[in-house]
């Protein structure tokens, strides 16, 4: 195990963007936040709400509540978006992929501050999109800002502690909350209201604790991790939000599984997407009616679950449109097939990318 001690003195509960002496400046690391918002950007109407609460402060008031970092890292900051994540669309996920793209190699590290209900879609398409060897660390909180005992501020103090310590590179993208580091690309929110929100059972990587961080396991990357290089005109992705913005990706759409469920959904979807991804019953279960008629189809359809576990080849139907989303789950294998239809990828070349992650 590997501890680092970063910043041992919170005296001063004020923010710093930069440290007055200019030898310390040179030597510490250059740190970009880009706040997306979220509930750490969110306020209640008293301090006891935890729920119905609106977006209210920027990342420069987070910023500014947090206490003296001027002697771990120097700080840049950027407002992308501030929304609630179920608003996270690919407009704004485009948004925060250039913005992190043009700027890779001005930067040590970057944190981003984003809602909890997405965080993890977002972590894994940056995960597969940017090439990457410095931290991209995000991070959000339970409860807002405003309320008793809020995680935010120790959220945000975290993150930055992390993307600044030189060991949190050749990581991938990281997810810190509640004093864990998690894998972005394994991290998936299990619980809607617990400060103890995110699992990643096969991505703990670290924690945090008295301002010390604490890594589990030697710096690496997970296993088998296609990377997808988006051949796109940055300039097309317009950070000011002009309302003519047009959908890259393709459309690709989950359907939930149940008792019951038959080809009826699956014909009513399949003429307007590029491909669809069904979140089985179990380890890959459909009615046999619907493996049948979706393996007749001419679009790529990825059979993932609703639960912890895989779901193992064998288990869906041996056709070339047909595949195993492993240990993804139903929003992460989406994002996988979308960037593979984007690359022209042919069902052979979908398949190798989804055996990447166990799936296949």
């Amino acid at each position: 195990m590997e501890v680092h001690t970063i910043c041992s003195d919170e005296e001063n509960a004020k923010f710093i963007v930069k440290p007055e002496d200019k030898k310390l400046l040179n030597t510490l690391p250059k740190i970009k936040v880009i706040g997306c918002g979220g509930t750490i950007a969110s306020v209640g109407s008293n301090s006891s709400e935890t729920a119905g609460y609106k977006i209210g402060l920027t990342i420069n008031d987070l910023l500014e509540r947090l206490p003296d970092l001027s002697k771990v890292c120097q700080i840049d900051y950027e407002q992308v978006c501030n929304i609630d994540s179920k608003e996270m669309n690919e407009e704004n996920l485009m948004k925060v992929y250039k913005c992190i793209s043009i700027n890779l190699q001005k930067y040590d590290g970057f944190v981003i501050t984003h809602g909890t209900d997405t965080i993890a879609e977002s972590s894994f398409f940056l995960e597969l999109t940017l090439d990457f060897t410095c931290p991209i660390v995000l991070t959000g909180s339970m409860k807002p800002a405003s309320a008793l005992s809020s995680d935010s501020m120790m959220n945000l103090y975290s993150s930055f502690v992390v993307a600044a310590n030189e060991s949190s590179r050749n990581r991938g993208t990281l997810i810190v909350m509640n004093d864990q580091i998690t894998s972005g690309f394994y991290a998936n929110k299990s619980n809607a209201n617990s400060i103890d929100s995110f699992n990643g059972r096969q991505g703990y990587l670290g924690n945090f604790v008295n301002n010390e961080l604490h890594y589990y396991y030697p710096n690496s990357k997970p296993l088998g991790l296609p990377t997808f290089k988006l051949n796109i005109h940055l300039d097309d992705i317009d950070m000011c939000s002009k309302g003519d913005y047009k959908q890259i990706l393709p459309k690709v759409v989950i359907l939930y599984a149940h008792q019951g469920f038959n080809t009826d959904i699956v014909d009513l979807v399949y003429p307007h997407y590029d491909g669809i991804v069904v979140a089985t019953m179990g380890a890959g279960s459909l009615p046999d009616e619907v493996n049948e008629y979706i393996a007749k189809l001419n679009i790529p359809v990825v059979y993932s679950k609703h639960m912890d576990g895989m779901v193992p080849r064998v288990n869906i139907p041996n056709a070339d449109n047909c595949f195993s989303a492993g240990y993804l789950t139903p929003e992460k294998a989406r994002i996988l097939l979308q960037l593979g239809i984007f690359s022209k990828y042919n069902y052979s070349e979908i398949r190798k990318s989804f055996r990447g992650v166990y799936g296949g």
